[in-house]
């Protein structure tokens, strides 16, 4: 009985399943990608260290400046231009679709899990967003690199597999600025009296020790917002009223925040992808202009071990001392809720809209990109919209545990994808 049992579980795990890899093989190809980032995060954290110390903070934070105003938006700006067309746009429709979807269904479920936990006061709306809104870029970017690096994966030709799964991942990334810049931003406007109160005295509505003057008095300056809510002010002329207006409305808006650097090499790059001239003209390999794409590709290519060993580095200083403030339980519900509860739902929604024909017939890339969206780790710039708002340091504990366990989470959810789809 126990040889017949040992021999069926070889089988299964050696022999070629429905989609011709075994279980192992699917194993090793979903693992590998988190190996490679892992080894490269130690490497950041080892370079960050007192021991070595040759990436200290002010070295991660002007690496993460190069990273997100140089060589993230070389990288949209050749691959996302390559690829796409007029008619695959349209075609692409449903993944700036799927991160909104993505972000309801998160912050629908985080709504459940902070009515649950029943976190400290100011951070009831700080536990939605953080299980809600979901690493839709930068991870997604690292993780396809890694695994288009290895000629044996599933998705064939490793240049096709990057440039495909690096475009998608592109064009979803201009909805997740706007909603990160207008919905997260006015979910974490502060509280009143702002998010203080050491070791669990959380302040309360409505007391005088919240009032503006009792801010005023004896706030500290790291414990108040960088951003906070202003009314404008209008003078008495109509030209003054309408520059007056339209200042208010391009502040509301926080236009200056979503327009960046990445977001504005994803537009660039789809005009010229869908006007063929301009196509032609810049990304055609023998084109008189392409040693500028050619350029940007190489820029483009530092942007995975740089932001890498930039977030190892991070994670040298811990949890930090937002840990007390938020509370162990709290955390632990974020982590379970953004890393356990919301990638099924995003299971769900994918294989609704393939069943409905919303998605490309045959292109199992642009399914494994939607399903990413969906089971990746808080993202790191709602963590920075944080910062703006007050609660940086509560946002920083939150993502260094989410990052922590997102390596063995994400290493379970691509093996299912991969089985699901394959």
């Amino acid at each position: 009985m126990m040889d017949r049992v040992q021999r069926l579980l070889i089988e299964v795990l050696i022999e070629p399943q429905k989609g011709g890899q075994s279980v192992l093989s699917t194993i090793k190809i979903a693992v590998l990608p988190i190996a490679k980032v892992f080894t490269m995060c130690f490497l950041g954290l080892l370079m960050a260290s007192k021991y070595v110390n040759i990436l200290p903070s002010n070295g991660r934070k002007l690496l993460n400046g190069l990273v997100f105003s140089l060589l993230l938006p070389c990288l949209i700006f050749s691959q996302l231009g390559q690829a796409i067309t007029f008619e695959k746009m349209i075609e692409w429709w449903f993944i700036p679709v799927n991160v909104v979807i993505a972000s309801i269904t998160g912050s629908i479920i985080g709504l459940v899990v902070a009515s649950i936990v029943r976190p400290p006061y100011p951070y009831f709306k700080f536990t939605i967003v953080q299980i809600g809104i979901g690493n839709i870029g930068n991870v997604p970017l690292v993780l396809i690199a890694a695994l288009c690096r290895d000629k044996s994966n599933p998705f064939g030709d490793t240049d096709k597999c990057s440039q495909d799964g690096n475009a998608y991942i592109s064009f979803g990334q201009w909805v997740g600025a706007i909603i990160l810049y207008t919905y997260v931003f006015q979910m974490l406007a502060p509280p009143p009296g702002g998010y203080d109160g050491e070791d669990g005295n959380m302040p309360l509505k409505n007391s005088a020790r919240n009032s503006p003057s009792a801010l005023a008095s004896d706030a500290s300056p790291e414990r108040l917002p960088l951003l906070a809510d202003a009314t404008p002010v209008y003078s008495n002329s109509n030209k003054d009223k309408v520059k007056d207006f339209l200042k208010y409305i391009y502040e509301k808006l926080k236009l200056k925040q979503i327009v960046q650097p990445p977001i504005i090499a994803s537009i660039v790059a789809i005009f010229i992808g869908c006007v063929p001239f301009l196509k032609k003209l810049i990304f055609t390999a023998d084109a008189s202009l392409y040693f500028f794409t050619d350029s940007c590709m190489i820029l483009g290519e530092a942007m995975i071990p740089c932001i890498l060993l930039a977030l190892g580095g991070n994670l040298v200083d811990g949890p930090g001392r937002g840990s007390a403030k938020i509370g162990a339980r709290t955390t632990a519900a974020i982590v379970f809720g953004r890393l356990c509860l919301v990638p099924p739902t995003g299971l769900g929604v994918v294989m609704l809209a393939d069943k409905l024909g919303f998605l490309p017939p045959g292109d199992k890339m642009f399914r494994f990109v939607l399903l990413l969206q969906h089971t990746m780790p808080t993202s790191v710039l709602a963590g920075a919209v944080a910062n703006l708002r007050g609660c940086g340091k509560e946002a920083a504990s939150v993502l260094f545990w989410v990052h922590i366990f997102a390596v063995f989470s994400m290493a379970g959810w691509i093996i299912l994808y991969l089985n699901i789809l394959f």
